[in-house]
């Protein structure tokens, strides 16, 4: 059978309600052995402590291992350089560098870089390469660009600026078509990037929460996808039925493309999640 590895993302719960749910996710998704499991800081990094808290929790309970989000806003870099060193001494050595968005802005506010922060991603990079050498760390790439990128040139020297200061792989933004990403990587490597760059599939079950995360991110919505939530209506199962089979054909795609490494996004639930990855051995399998 074709080898394949995956990752799934986790966001920190605010209730114990959603942390319940959280770990109904976590025991079923850890028997499929992922590669890892990140866990997203928001916004201004306004879940700083229940992202370190989420961490410490799977790292000392769970044998999966955990990859911790990290953003440059609202933080100096003593305090940013202080939380790397924590997560270091836990025992944490792969880390999610990303710039952020400021807490509670409107989806056009302009980013401001703190003054006496680390301005951009490359250069938390650059500070977590420092404190630690051997660390594993992720950053983002966008395959339709980033909202704020005015060209190809502009999105791909950023990249690069990420990979210089130290990044050696990078998740993608969701997207929902197997081309999009393969001409961004095709279109990276012909820019000198060569880092592994893991696709980010998104399992969203809700078309309406779909469609505002796609107009933030500035993420093409086929219509396809849109007809087939459309057709499932407000059948819960029927949504999740499209999502699976959306999110199994995408992965096929890729992986005729050569891809061998996905990045889930799971929203906190796990079903979604195992039943692509069951689809995805039964598929691998027969084609092996």
């Amino acid at each position: 059978m074709r080898k394949f590895d995956y990752s799934f993302e986790f966001f920190p719960p605010k209730t114990e309600k959603a942390a319940a749910r959280l770990e109904t996710a976590l025991d079923e998704l850890e028997v499929l052995n992922p590669e890892f499991v990140s866990i997203t800081y928001g916004a201004g990094g306004t879940t700083r402590e229940r992202t370190f808290n989420t961490v410490a929790k799977i790292l000392k309970e769970r044998t999966i291992s955990p990859a911790t989000h990290l953003t440059c806003v609202n933080a100096c870099c003593d305090e940013i350089d202080s939380i790397v060193q924590e997560y270091l001494d836990m025992g944490v050595d792969h880390f999610v560098a990303l710039r952020g968005d400021p807490p509670g802005a409107a989806v056009d506010a302009k980013y401001t870089p703190q003054s006496d922060g680390y301005a951009y991603a490359s250069d938390l990079v650059s500070g977590i390469r420092r404190l630690s050498p051997n660390a594993k760390i992720s950053v983002s790439a966008y395959p339709e660009r980033h909202p704020e990128s005015a060209s190809w040139d502009t999105e791909l020297d950023n990249l690069k600026r990420k990979i210089d200061a130290g990044a050696d792989r990078a998740i993608t933004q969701f997207f929902f078509k197997a081309d999009t990403f393969l001409e961004f990587v095709e279109r990276a490597q012909k820019a000198g990037i060569n880092i592994p760059i893991m696709p980010g599939i998104m399992l969203q079950p809700n078309f309406a929460g779909l469609q505002k995360m796609s107009s933030m991110c500035g993420v093409e919505v086929p219509g396809e996808l849109a007809a087939a939530f459309d057709k499932a209506g407000d059948d819960a199962n029927a949504r999740e039925a499209a999502t699976v089979d959306f999110a199994t054909k995408l992965v096929d795609d890729l992986r005729d493309g050569g891809i061998d490494k996905f990045h889930f996004y799971t929203l906190n639930t796990a079903p979604i999640a195992v039943q692509v990855i069951e689809n995805m051995r039964g598929r691998f399998k027969k084609s092996a």
